[in-house]
């Protein structure tokens, strides 16, 4: 599979995500290690969890002290939408064997995704061995350093100069996977709702904000996306 050619079609569609994600993951490191945790729980935390968003999410309510219920509900929360890209990569993976699909679920990550689903719907069409290869390598430049960046900021730790500013990899991150999905009316006044309700309840204790806003700019999107099916039936 590393020498298919789909495989590397993958990884250099990948490939460019590397300037984000290694930013990401040693920032994570280093708030992990000031959080309190230790190597293995920072590790623990980029190899069992290995979604950015959630894990940050996580951390920063553990400093805040809240509740446990909070935290797990907070995470789980910010990754809901790993089930509606698990939803939309079924119809082209879901007749791989169970371990394939196992290994895709497990790296399925927005910049994957992002790849993924604007590859398979794009002429040519690719068998689902194809699809897998290419999954496969837009993967390996994304998840595998993720956990190398990880381990190096938790070893480097506090000793990172403040000037290297290395939370800009966070928002660049996600508007570099949502501006291209701003594809239609529905995704634009989804993600508008999510801006304005994320600053309106920014001041909800425990970051609920976050977790309210998503869930108004979700109906949002899905009522104006129902409004403009109704709108074509004749």
């Amino acid at each position: 599979m590393l020498g298919s050619r789909h495989y590397w079609e993958g990884f250099r569609a990948g490939a460019p995500f590397l300037l984000v994600v290694v930013p990401f993951g040693m920032l994570f490191g280093v708030v992990g290690t000031e959080a309190g945790l230790d190597f293995a729980q920072v590790m623990g935390f980029s190899v069992l969890v290995i979604a950015g968003a959630a894990q940050f999410t996580a951390v920063q309510l553990m400093t805040e002290q809240a509740p446990v219920i909070v935290v797990l509900a907070s995470a789980l929360a910010v990754n809901l939408r790993m089930a509606m890209y698990s939803a939309a990569m079924a119809p082209h993976l879901g007749s791989l064997p169970v371990w394939r699909k196992a290994l895709a679920a497990y790296f399925m990550v927005d910049q994957t995704f992002a790849v993924a689903s604007q590859r398979f719907d794009s002429p040519p069409e690719l068998t689902s061995i194809q699809k897998f290869a290419f999954f496969v390598g837009a993967l390996s430049p994304v998840c595998l350093p993720w956990y190398a960046a990880t381990w190096f900021g938790a070893e480097v730790g506090g000793r990172i100069p403040p000037g290297y500013a290395l939370d800009f990899a966070i928002p660049i991150t996600f508007l570099a996977l949502i501006g291209p999905a701003l594809r239609t009316v529905a995704h634009v006044a989804a993600a508008g709702t999510a801006v304005l309700c994320a600053l309106l309840f920014v001041n909800l204790p425990f970051s609920l904000g976050t977790i309210v806003a998503a869930c108004i700019a979700i109906m949002v999107g899905a009522r104006v996306e129902l409004w403009q099916t109704r709108s074509t039936q004749p």
